[in-house]
């Protein structure tokens, strides 16, 4: 058997990967090492565009259920007095705009809701020995880690989401360009006792000494990040004893945690040279590295399978060429470079060693914030970029809202139930307009459903959906835009005005 794609590792990536994959009705094959979840929890928060892709999945809600919602960040100086503090501001995608979430249980639910395809199927504590590219599909070599066996299976495309030490990567010969910071930090997980003033927010302590992020989690959980100083041995602070000095230096005893585990780990900021050689793709960490400064890291990685999976189902249902492949990097890779320098800049901002530079970050920060907008532009360009695609599978025709993720405000279907604006959409491709549109009928002829979006107060149609508060065509009047073509990941592949042709389908288009 060849199975449509083949996905090696199954972290949150890869498992986020097997149930879009799953839904869209391919086979499905999963190889990973391991033979559970891996326990320590890494991945501390997610966004609203996130969830979006796991909506698409119908999992969302249970996952925002296990989920903590932010309340913003504190950046403190050395006495834990707040000299700045970003709260976050939603972007209209129908979910809170920042999350912690604790990663064993999100992956958790995540496993459970591929557990719902018979499409898909998993091969855990399997480990993928080489893989070999034949015109039509790749053969992976397999050890069974389990009675030290070996098989072969087929795949006409495979993602490999096997993370930052990515073994695929290596095989393929494929650079993995940039540095990775000398400082190494200890991170501290621990199960909360008694809570004490001030548990539930995120802090970055910005003590020269001892910089220190403080962050929740959700399910009772709390996590420390501490560098290791040039004076000290990370073998020194690796023992209970240790970690206690430092989270009594935050005012934290026995009595408030349990320590449930502590590890070493390096920063890296790091891009793969090719995310696609032939029919294997990179995602996730095998993809590309990033401090965890702006909670990014996992986030960037469900992203990019969000943009891939559903080109790849169009590839293998025969609806797209497979030249819409070579643009998954050229989509995703500005997004992820613009997210990492973000996240270097702000871990610049919390580690500043020097007591005269800290001391002046302080006043500065401290004085703007009283400022009108500093607050507003400090979280637009310090914070997590819009999603935006410049460049890739869409009709750059001018139109000011082509390459951007339209919003998901609340909208009343046919049925007059008020529901999200994806669930309408269905993972499709579909034309919104508002008032007359201009000639749509290639559009229609391939397929794509039209709909009119109405203000609110009217009465939904079959063609027609509500917007409920108006937020949606207030969007399209901004981009300069009265109908929109939308991909099925909810990116706007063509735009016009009133007086502006609409771009027709592209070339070997079937919907």
């Amino acid at each position: 058997m060849t199975y449509d794609v083949a996905i090696v590792g199954y972290g949150p990536v890869g498992v986020t990967a097997a149930n879009l994959l799953g839904q869209m009705g391919l086979t499905v094959v999963v190889v990973e090492r391991d033979p559970d979840i891996y326990a320590r929890a890494r991945a501390i928060s997610t966004d609203e565009e996130v969830l979006r892709i796991w909506q698409q999945v119908g999992l969302a809600d249970r996952l925002n259920a296990d989920m903590q919602p932010g309340c913003g960040a504190n950046f403190v100086d050395a006495d834990g007095v707040p000299f700045v503090k970003l709260l976050p501001a939603s972007r209209g995608n129908g979910h809170p705009p920042q999350q912690f979430i604790y990663q064993p249980a999100l992956e958790k639910v995540l496993r459970a809701g591929v557990d719902r395809f018979p499409n898909v199927s998993l091969l855990l504590e399997h480990e993928c020995l080489r893989l070999i590219q034949r015109p039509d599909h790749v053969e992976l070599m397999l050890a069974d880690l389990r009675v030290d066996e070996f098989r072969r299976i087929r795949a006409s495309y495979v993602i490999a989401a096997d993370g930052g030490s990515s073994a695929t990567r290596a095989q393929l010969g494929i650079g993995f360009s940039g540095r990775t910071f000398a400082e190494r930090w200890i991170v501290i997980d621990t199960k909360v006792l008694v809570e004490w003033p001030g548990h539930d927010r995120l802090r970055f302590h910005c003590n020269p000494d001892r910089p220190t992020v403080d962050c929740p989690t959700p399910l009772g959980h709390h996590r420390w990040e501490f560098p290791v100083r040039g004076d000290e041995d990370e073998r020194d602070l690796l023992n209970e004893d240790a970690i206690w000095k430092v989270l009594r230096g935050q005012g934290i005893s026995e009595k408030n945690v349990e320590i449930l585990g502590y590890a070493c780990y390096s920063h890296h900021v790091r891009f793969a040279d090719r995310w696609r050689v032939g029919r294997i793709f990179l995602a996730g960490d095998a993809a590309h590295a990033m401090p965890p400064w702006i909670g990014q890291g996992m986030c960037a990685g469900v992203r990019d399978v969000g943009n891939l999976c559903w080109k790849l189902a169009a590839v293998l249902g025969g609806k797209l060429p497979e030249s819409v492949l070579d643009t998954y990097q050229a989509e995703r890779l500005p997004h992820v470079k613009e997210v990492t320098e973000r996240a270097v800049k702000t871990g610049k901002l919390i580690i500043q060693r020097n007591r005269w530079r800290a001391t002046a970050r302080n006043h500065i920060f401290r004085t703007a914030s009283r400022l009108p907008y500093f607050l507003t532009w400090l979280r637009n360009h310090r914070w997590l970029p819009d999603a935006h695609y410049g460049d890739g599978f869409v009709a750059n025709n001018g139109n000011g809202a082509t390459g951007w993720l339209i919003p998901q405000p609340s909208v009343m279907d046919e049925k007059g139930d008020t529901v999200r604006l994806d669930d309408v959409l269905g993972g499709r491709w579909n034309v919104l307009h508002v008032g007359s549109p201009p000639d749509v009928s290639a559009w229609r002829s391939a397929g794509v459903p039209i709909i009119r979006i109405t203000s609110p107060g009217t009465v939904p149609g079959p063609d027609s959906i509500v917007d409920c508060d108006g937020s949606l065509t207030r969007w399209l009047e901004k981009k300069n835009a009265s109908t929109v073509v939308v991909r099925p990941d909810g990116f706007i592949y063509a735009g016009a005005h009133t007086n502006q042709p609409l771009p027709t389908p592209p070339a070997g288009f079937i919907a």
